[in-house]
């Protein structure tokens, strides 16, 4: 059983990604509906969209424009 990345940190961006555990809000929304394999694929994305957000921050001169 794939458990939510939930952290109770619940903060939408600009793109309704979640700041606390980096799901977009459709997928939020898709959590309790969806399958074990696509909570598996949720888990996966969001995990890449945090560590992005956080390579971002850790070296903000890699993308000047933000």
């Amino acid at each position: 059983m794939v458990e939510s990345p939930c952290v109770r940190n619940c903060c939408l961006d600009q793109y309704e990604r979640c700041l606390g555990c980096g799901r977009l809000l459709a997928e939020i929304l898709e959590w309790h509906q969806a399958s074990e394999q696509r909570k598996q694929q949720i888990v996966l994305l969001a995990h890449q969209r945090l560590a992005i957000k956080q390579a971002r921050f850790t070296h903000p001169a890699a993308n000047p424009s933000e």
